[in-house]
């Protein structure tokens, strides 16, 4: 499932994210809100504070890069609790994909009715946690902001508010995401790709009714029962 339903972003897939951003929320040159969650678990033995987090519990963190839909484009699971997100953000395959340019982005373009201003590259927009680059914007900081800076903080707010969204529809429709998770943190990472994963899928009920077609025809084409005895001895307890 991850294949299909979190493949790796292609120029395509960027250009259908960036025209996503501009018609639902009015952000030109988008590829994504990107934030990060903590995920409470029960503290591993003898991991000291690694995993303990700036809200005085013990986590993982999920990195997300979300589409307008909110759809997950790009994950990460399992950082150490008390670690950034800035720092998730430094040291993810994201991360060093673009600061390298190796994820295949597509090239600046004009913004919609500002052709004038010439060429602009295609952004991330995430909050102050995250470090200012020229595929990564984040609010102006400050109270004192020109009206023309005010707007901007108020556009790139609502396209990142989309990440957050995302994040309340996994723990709404997975709850043992609201509650500490008593398991290792490597179950723990299963667990929250998972969810991340059959987020994706219940967002497209169409391909999910092909994928239960596809799976009930593969069902058909299984050998009967009835032709399989001779196996049976294997997986099933003798009867004294």
């Amino acid at each position: 499932m991850m294949e299909r339903f979190l493949p790796r972003p292609t120029i395509e897939t960027w250009e259908e994210v960036s025209q996503g951003f501009w018609e639902r929320w009015n952000f030109p040159n988008c590829l994504g809100s990107i934030d990060g969650k903590h995920v409470t678990i029960q503290a591993p033995a003898l991991s000291g504070s690694q995993y303990f987090n700036y809200k005085k519990t013990f986590s993982i963190v999920l990195l997300a890069l979300v589409d307008s839909n909110y759809r997950f484009r790009v994950i990460q699971v399992g950082d150490f609790g008390r670690t950034s997100d800035g720092g998730v953000y430094a040291g993810s395959a994201l991360g060093r994909g673009m600061e390298t340019k190796t994820f295949h982005v597509p090239p600046s373009t004009s913004l919609p009715g500002a052709a004038h201003l010439g060429d602009v590259p295609h952004v991330m927009v995430g909050d102050a946690a995250f470090p200012l680059k020229p595929y990564l914007m984040r609010p102006y900081p400050g109270q004192n902001l020109t009206h023309q800076k005010r707007i901007f903080n108020y556009r790139l707010s609502r396209a990142r508010m989309v990440v957050d969204n995302a994040f309340g529809i996994v723990s709404s429709r997975w709850r043992i995401l609201h509650r500490r998770i008593n398991l290792h943190p490597q179950n723990v990472d299963t667990l929250v790709f998972a969810a991340c994963i059959l987020h994706n899928f219940l967002l497209f009920p169409r391909e999910n009714v092909r994928l239960l077609e596809e799976a009930e025809q593969q069902g058909r084409n299984l050998p009967s029962v009835r032709h399989m005895g001779g196996n049976r001895a294997l997986r099933e307890r003798p009867v004294m």
